[in-house]
């Protein structure tokens, strides 16, 4: 009977004492590693890191006073064992590397952000070469640099959000970017990224963005046409040129497009018909130096349904501007040579926002608000015009 009793205590003690060892030990492990990785004066006292002590399991709650935020837990498919799934760090101003030997452990990882911190050195593909599973990869706003690992595109092929804006990376952008099949969100703006965008870009990407790097060469076709579910593109503030084909217009699910700040010099839209509309809701091409004159077609509602707003400001376009433009809700033309007189219409559609400034046009007075503050000299009109009557 003695025995019986102590069995029956041990059991009631299993029960009612809290949970211990319940992360797996490989997981607990590179925890440790990373946040020993990381500065320890650049931990405050009253961060996310400062609370994982490692005396106790990161994954037992409720959480009271250890791992009160930063980390996110999941029980694996035993039911009994907690893993890692999410480290999302606070923007404290960490600063450090991120060893192959930590993260590599977290095996069951699908979100890693440690964005606005002071994480630097390369970005190489065995840091994250066993995280089979990762799906959101946010490293922003950081001190990365060094060229692109082209391995680590063939390391993430779960990815669907990759975002590493706002670093120093420079060198090219590697052909294995096509690699990542999986993929809909990318986002490498405000870094040095050069040459030209590669043959391929992730087949299934919705929304891309490299603006402001040192971007050259034209927009290839090729690279393009096969992404059915594109729908945001940003190649702001880049040195790509050539010209801007219809094929462009014409992507099946495209709806923002920003070209802005670069050398492009043509554009050329053709009407895709009733039959494909294109699904396109904001265009900007501004500052760039574009020739010729506006694109009637961009206003056609049987071929541009939605579109509503449309940025040319600040090329080199001439002629006047079409009627059908008074459809657009937001219509910058400021910073051209256009000449001839404003269509009525857009004086009588109040809710027009843009500019018509700085250019050639002939009745377009300062007082309103489109045409302010004032179109360029005659004689510079003249001499773009070659004397014939603008």
């Amino acid at each position: 009977m003695v025995f019986h009793s102590s069995l029956l205590v041990c059991v009631l003690v299993l029960f009612v004492s809290p949970a211990v060892g319940v992360t797996a030990p490989g997981d607990v492990t590179g925890l440790a590693a990373f946040k020993a990785s990381v500065i320890p004066s650049t931990v405050p006292a009253w961060s996310c890191m400062a609370s994982w002590n490692f005396a106790v399991d990161p994954c037992v709650t409720p959480y009271r006073t250890y791992f009160v935020c930063g980390v996110t837990c999941s029980v694996d498919s035993t039911g009994t064992t907690h893993r890692i799934t999410g480290i999302t760090l606070d923007a404290v101003g960490y600063t450090g590397i991120l060893p192959v030997n930590s993260l590599s452990k977290l095996t069951a990882l699908q979100y890693l952000d440690i964005s606005n911190n002071n994480f630097h050195g390369r970005i190489i593909a065995s840091t994250f070469s066993t995280l089979s599973s990762l799906r959101t990869l946010v490293l922003s706003s950081n001190s990365f640099s060094g060229d692109l690992d082209s391995a680590l595109f063939v390391k993430l092929k779960t990815l669907v959000t990759l975002d590493l804006s706002s670093n120093f990376i420079t060198g090219g952008l590697p052909n294995t970017l096509g690699s990542l099949t999986s993929l809909r969100t990318l986002d490498l703006s405000f870094n040095r990224l050069s040459g030209k965008l590669p043959e391929s870009l992730p087949p299934n990407i919705v929304n891309i963005a490299i603006r402001d790097n040192r971007l050259k060469g034209v927009l290839s076709k090729r690279t393009f046409e096969s992404l059915k579910h594109l729908a945001v593109v940003d190649l702001a503030m880049n040195n790509l040129s050539g010209d801007l084909e219809a094929w462009l217009f014409r992507l099946p699910s495209l709806q923002q497009i920003n070209l802005s700040n670069n050398s492009f010099s043509h554009i050329s839209v053709d009407n895709v018909g009733s039959r494909v509309r294109s699904r396109l809701v904001a265009v900007d091409l501004s500052f760039n130096i574009i020739e010729g004159s506006l694109p009637k077609t961009l206003a056609m509602r049987n071929g541009f349904p939605a579109l509503v707003a449309l940025s040319l400001r600040h090329n080199r376009l001439k002629g006047v501007i079409p009627r059908e433009y008074s459809r657009f809700k937001r219509l910058f033309l400021d910073g051209n040579f256009l000449n001839g007189k404003v269509p009525k219409g857009f004086f009588s559609v109040s809710e027009v926002a843009g500019s018509f400034a700085d250019n050639c046009l002939d009745g377009c007075p300062p007082a309103v608000f489109l045409c302010a503050p004032e179109q360029k000299p005659r004689s510079v009109c003249k001499e773009v015009y070659g004397g014939i009557k603008y």
